[in-house]
């Protein structure tokens, strides 16, 4: 992560703000709002205001992803692009059984454990997929991000040391 967070610095980063990049990357699959704080931390943004941007930079894509994603694959397997829609569709069916196991308290755990591979945007996905209830997975997925962001509050931010010590 931390390669692409110098890539995204040494090149779109350059011709936004130090706050509108830590808001966009935390829009952006797999980097998330994980990366937006790590960012945030490297730009020296105060922490409550880089937990701000990447939680709104994070909930954006959600709305969407939960409304559209399942017309999209449709599209994507239509046009060409079935090997795309069969990854993201594996990508949801893999995910699934952790999620259902618990329900909405699975999904908000799921998006909030900062690890590879989970996260709102394959919350959403399996949410999507698989037609939960739109309200409830929004409320899930939320509560999720807000989880990650106070994980990785502690970790970027450095509390973690600061009360171990």
């Amino acid at each position: 992560m931390e390669g692409f967070i110098a890539w995204w610095m040494a090149s779109i980063g350059r011709y936004i703000s130090p706050k509108l990049s830590v808001f966009l990357l935390s829009m952006i699959p797999v980097v998330e709002e994980r990366g937006g704080l790590l960012l945030a931390r490297m730009l020296n943004i105060p922490m409550w205001e880089a937990i701000g941007l990447c939680v709104l930079g994070n909930i954006v894509p959600v709305p969407f992803i939960l409304i559209g994603m399942e017309k999209l694959i449709h599209w994507m397997s239509d046009h060409h692009l079935s090997k795309i829609a069969e990854f993201l569709t594996n990508k949801a069916e893999k995910n699934k059984p952790k999620i259902d196991k618990y329900g909405a308290l699975g999904l908000m755990i799921f998006v909030g454990i900062p690890l590879p591979g989970t996260g709102a945007w394959t919350g959403s996905l399996v949410a999507s997929l698989f037609d939960m209830d739109v309200k409830k997975s929004s409320i899930s997925i939320l509560l999720g991000i807000l989880l990650a962001a106070i994980i990785m509050t502690i970790i970027s931010y450095g509390l973690l040391g600061r009360m171990i010590s």
